[in-house]
């Protein structure tokens, strides 16, 4: 979910990291916050494998600032990344929507489509919380109110994602 996010900011645009940190917390850090500890080794083994360059800029005070710039390579893993979701992408809701976020930047609405099936086929097959006996228990079979609210909730939005997802899979068939 990182290195995605990683690409897909610095496809929009060239960052320096505090930017990028920025931009990547206010996308996931409700969920998970962005750690220096992780960005910037994140940020190294990009660089190292050639999917960004960093060059030095002058600040805005007297410290220069590291400003991170996607190679085609990057631009390219991108879009593999966004066209080819691993299944922890897809099945993931948190993960999924950083796929959602860069989407858009795949040029093939077939393509965007695609990736929005398989979410579609994912959420549509039968799940359930609770387990008893091998079987899945049925929100009316809950007793307990908190549990009971779990189904509700997830429900619900399941129902308004496949909604969503529906409509925008049409959107781009036509």
């Amino acid at each position: 979910m990182l290195t995605l996010a990683i690409l897909g900011f610095l496809y929009e645009e060239p960052l320096h990291g505090y930017e990028l940190k920025s931009r990547i917390s206010a996308l996931t850090g409700h969920v998970k916050p962005v750690s220096d500890g992780a960005l910037y080794p994140a940020i190294a083994r990009l660089e190292k494998g050639g999917l960004l360059d960093r060059r030095t800029e002058s600040g805005t005070g007297a410290a220069p600032r590291q400003v991170l710039t996607l190679t085609d390579g990057g631009r390219a893993e991108l879009l593999r990344r966004l066209r080819e979701p691993s299944p922890v992408d897809i099945t993931d809701r948190n993960r999924f929507f950083t796929v959602l976020a860069f989407l858009r930047h795949l040029p093939s609405a077939g393509d965007q489509a695609a990736v929005l099936r398989r979410r579609l086929e994912f959420i549509e097959a039968p799940a359930g919380f609770f387990v008893r006996d091998g079987s899945r228990v049925r929100s009316g079979d809950v007793a307990d109110p908190f549990r009971k609210g779990m189904v509700e909730v997830a429900r619900a939005t399941s129902k308004a994602e496949r909604e969503w997802l529906s409509r925008t899979i049409a959107e781009l068939a036509s």
